[in-house]
């Protein structure tokens, strides 16, 4: 099992959340759809060869964003990460997943 986390602007939380679960993502036992969210300040500075979404290049940006974790089988990893990029307004969207040891 897998923990995907990742950070994303208020305009696409909602949208984003419903990709990674169609894809798979946010099933514990008999419950789908789980997940942990909170707001937080993200910063970025976008450089020669970016298309920011927000913010323009050469500019410090520090803006609210959502931290946004949830549950992801393993075999549904690649599904749910091309989900997310493909949902998400960033073109280099924050994200990891974390392996979970089941006891």
């Amino acid at each position: 099992m897998l923990k995907l986390i990742y950070y994303v602007p208020e305009t696409h939380l909602e949208s984003t959340k419903l990709a990674i679960f169609e894809a798979g993502a946010g099933g514990i036992g008999n419950y789908e759809h789980c997940a942990w969210q909170v707001l937080g300040t993200g910063q970025f500075k976008p450089i020669n060869g970016a298309s920011p979404f927000i913010g323009a290049l050469d500019t410090l940006e520090q803006i609210l964003e959502w931290r946004v974790e949830t549950i992801v089988p393993e075999d549904k990893a690649s599904v749910v990460a091309k989900a997310l990029k493909a949902s998400h307004p960033y073109e280099e969207p924050a994200f990891e997943f974390v392996q979970i040891v089941e006891i």
